[in-house]
């Protein structure tokens, strides 16, 4: 996140970099507008609670309250003055996080292409890959196995994917609930 002082150093360090790429530039000259940097500012925390109600995560928030101010110094020049400027830093702050949350799902998305859909067949991620998860399955094995045979056996059923009805018929009892 930029706080006060690192844009504050930056701007007072303008021409110290003959070679500074154009987003830096941009951004020296952004830093000697004194009203919009103010302004920009005077958003941070607005911005970071904003992000936080959207990340549900403060370092998510912190990364998204930085991208978002990045964004907004690049492109100061694309500012109209009588638009709401909260209003303006706020969308740009929504439009990253949309397009941050979409290229997750993309990167997610698993495509089968084989022919008998294997991939898609397969179970899930179990949660017994760490240590915890399977002393978790055991725990709960051993309660299972703990159930009196009138308890365990639907108990089992359902869990391995029968229906109430296929566990009803099973058990000798009336399919209605």
């Amino acid at each position: 996140m930029l706080y006060k002082h690192q844009i504050n150093k930056q701007a007072g360090a303008k021409g110290a970099n003959p070679t500074a790429s154009d987003s830096t530039k941009n951004y020296m000259a952004m830093a000697e507008s004194g009203s919009f940097k103010q302004r920009l500012l005077g958003l941070q925390s607005n911005l970071l609670n904003f992000a936080y109600q959207l990340t549900t995560s403060r370092e998510t928030a912190q990364d998204l309250v930085q991208d978002t101010t990045l964004k907004v110094l690049d492109n100061e020049s694309k500012y109209v003055d009588n638009v709401n400027f909260k209003g303006w830093v706020f969308t740009i702050m929504r439009n990253i996080f949309i397009n941050n949350y979409r290229r997750q799902v993309r990167s997610a998305t698993v495509v089968d292409t084989t022919e008998d859909l294997y991939h898609l067949n397969l179970s899930q991620e179990s949660g017994l890959s760490t240590p915890e998860g399977s002393f978790a399955a055991k725990e709960i094995s051993e309660a299972i196995k703990n159930f009196s045979e009138e308890y365990r056996v639907p108990f089992s059923m359902y869990v391995a994917g029968y229906k109430y009805s296929e566990i009803a018929d099973k058990m000798g009892l009336p399919s209605a609930l």
